[in-house]
């Protein structure tokens, strides 16, 4: 099997398993992606008089074939191809021909994989993003149903102050807001363009046009110098797995009150059966295993986030293969903050407040008549509080 790098000496297929480890399969969401890269790289060399009028449309069709078959599932990437850019130049050069090994000019795998990979962070970050916000639709929508519902505020643990189901999913559904926004951001680091810093020291002797390529890609800006792009290697996925820890805090901790409000004890909520599981051995239980997991996997977004700071935080400047590792903590990342912002909003759907069974402290008010003395009587707010307080001690 030939790789982009062979120079005519067997691999030791252990090597190839140890190093390749499972990033060929990791590479499998990168390649329509890959495509895209591949497609702009080559019209810019033709822009440059580099790639000839029929190898460009070879190229073209044969790219768009090949993402098209593997959207169908028609073919893989393999432990053999070693990754997923030579799987595609393999299957290229072997549908197209000699035209297939002109697409690599001007380009290093380095810069290859990393246009793929930003331009997937663009669109994680949007979806993410788009998750959040429908996770905070689904509680205003609980809030419309049911917003008028009396709640006890909570500080210490300790009924505080008087609030409502509008005033509890309210705060949550601002934060997950926060979310999105803080997600969206995250495109200024992905949003740049790396194709034509290669190996990260340019492509001295071709008058590559780095402009074009960021133009017909999308990104916002072109990333310059050619070194810096290497010593940006994980910064924007960080950035990313960041969003997505901030993310999964706050489901956690909405979990967590949903959790407590459905206990026997506060009885504040009902969950739908299809939503909770059952006990093997107590008929009568049904447990709300989605919210304890999701407060349990907030544990799993910081490691992925400390994983890939780990990786990256002493390289030396240049290209290092520790900066493959990046791809499994990251994908995994996204992944488990997409499902659990799925799983969350049918959550919150199937939240009902009880509001009969919803008892507040009658020194709940406490704070509310403090204040309304200082208006009444003008006395200084300190005084009040003794008052109010000699009120309902022992009570």
């Amino acid at each position: 099997m030939s790789r982009l790098w062979d120079k005519g000496a067997p691999l030791d297929e252990r090597v190839l398993a140890y190093t390749a480890g499972d990033d060929y399969a990791l590479d499998e969401r990168l390649v329509k992606y890959d495509v895209r890269a591949s497609i702009a790289h080559a019209e810019m060399l033709h822009s440059a008089k580099l790639l000839p009028d029929a190898d460009l449309v070879a190229i073209r069709n044969g790219l768009n074939a090949l993402a098209a078959e593997h959207a169908a599932g028609q073919w893989n990437i393999e432990l053999a191809d070693e990754d997923g850019q030579t799987a595609l130049e393999k299957r290229l050069t072997a549908r197209i021909g000699a035209a297939g090994g002109r697409v690599h000019l001007g380009r290093s795998r380095n810069d290859q994989v990393l246009t793929a990979l930003r331009l997937y962070l663009l669109d994680a970050g949007a979806e993410l993003a788009a998750a959040a916000e429908h996770c905070a639709a689904a509680l205003d929508a609980l809030a419309r149903r049911q917003g008028d519902t009396l709640l006890p505020g909570y500080t210490h643990m300790q009924q505080a102050m008087p609030s409502s189901v509008t005033l509890w999913a309210g705060g949550f559904a601002a934060e997950l807001r926060d979310d999105a926004a803080g997600l969206a951001a995250t495109a200024r680091r992905a949003s740049k363009n790396p194709l034509g810093s290669a190996a990260g020291y340019g492509t001295p002797g071709l008058p590559l046009d780095r402009e074009q390529t960021r133009t017909r890609l999308g990104f916002e800006s072109v990333h310059a110098p050619v070194t810096a792009v290497q010593l940006a290697r994980g910064k924007a996925e960080a950035q990313l797995l960041f969003e997505c820890a901030l993310l999964m805090q706050d489901f956690g901790r909405l979990a967590s009150d949903l959790l407590l409000f459905y206990t026997q004890e506060f009885a504040f909520v009902t969950l739908p059966e299809s939503f909770t599981t059952g006990s093997s051995i107590m008929p009568q239980k049904r447990n709300p295993d989605v919210f304890e997991l999701v407060r349990g996997r907030t544990a799993v977004a910081h490691a992925c986030l400390a994983e890939v700071l780990g990786i990256f935080g002493k390289l030396p400047s240049g290209y290092q293969r520790d900066l493959q590792l990046i791809k499994p903590p990251l994908f995994r990342g996204i992944d488990l903050a997409l499902a659990t912002a799925a799983i969350m909003a049918v959550g919150i759907d199937g939240v009902r407040f009880r509001a009969g069974g919803i008892k507040l402290d009658p020194a709940i008010h406490a704070a509310e008549e403090a204040n309304a003395l200082v208006v009444r009587e003008g006395i200084p707010f300190r005084e009040a509080y003794r008052r109010i307080g000699e009120k309902f001690r022992g009570k």
